[in-house]
């Protein structure tokens, strides 16, 4: 059967892309470090940059509250915020794939979303640094917030560093993409109910294209 003259039925555009922003696009771990030891320094509180690894992807105003009294996180935010724009330009840099893994969606016609729990002025300012132009930004969402943002957006996939981004996309119903870029095991992203784990986002874009319908 021939369908030629036949009025075709349009493709539907691919589903957006969502990305965690630290450590699955670009390499704050410096910085991050930096900003709580001058936060320490100047407070005199003793903050473990151990620890504060261990936790990577958390919302800053919930790590600072391990380190300081509730009545003092507020002063606390402000400061690590001073330190970390002055020190994001020669501390951060994009990490492999990621500005591939960005083109491989707009390439598919479907839009690259960050989605961190990151303050927006940073997030901006670290993506500026690193070179990167996703379509959209969302900041300040962790968790379940993470989750409620893909759901909003339609997301087909979300890519992240930590298993709290993991249960995000499960949350979301989006496919579950973890690397290993940051603090957290294949295991680790796994046991959150990542679908698939990648060593970086150079893996991405031939996973991508996995997802998308064929073009028969």
């Amino acid at each position: 059967m021939t369908t030629a003259g036949l009025p075709q039925r349009p493709t539907p555009a691919p589903a957006p892309a969502g990305f965690d922003l630290d450590m699955t696009l670009i390499d704050s771990r410096r910085v991050i470090m930096a900003s709580f030891a001058a936060v320490g320094a100047a407070t005199g509180v003793p903050i473990d940059p151990v620890a504060v690894d261990s936790r990577l992807g958390i919302k800053l105003e919930d790590e600072l509250a391990f380190w300081f009294p509730a009545e003092q996180v507020p002063a606390a935010v402000r400061m690590y915020r001073e330190h970390y724009l002055r020190l994001a330009g020669p501390l951060t840099t994009s990490l492999p794939g990621a500005r591939e893994a960005l083109a491989a969606v707009r390439a598919a016609g479907a839009s690259a979303v960050v989605i961190t729990a990151k303050h927006e002025v940073s997030a901006r300012l670290s993506l500026d640094v690193a070179g990167l132009a996703p379509d959209a930004l969302v900041g300040s969402v962790h968790g379940p917030e993470k989750a409620a943002v893909l759901v909003t957006i339609g997301a087909a996939v979300y890519v992240g560093d930590t298993p709290a981004d993991m249960a995000a996309a499960v949350q979301a119903g989006a496919h579950a993409v973890g690397v290993t870029t940051g603090s957290f095991t294949e295991r680790d992203l796994r046991g959150a109910g990542a679908q698939t784990v990648l060593a970086s986002l150079t893996e991405f874009p031939a996973l991508y294209a996995s997802f998308l319908p064929s073009s028969m």
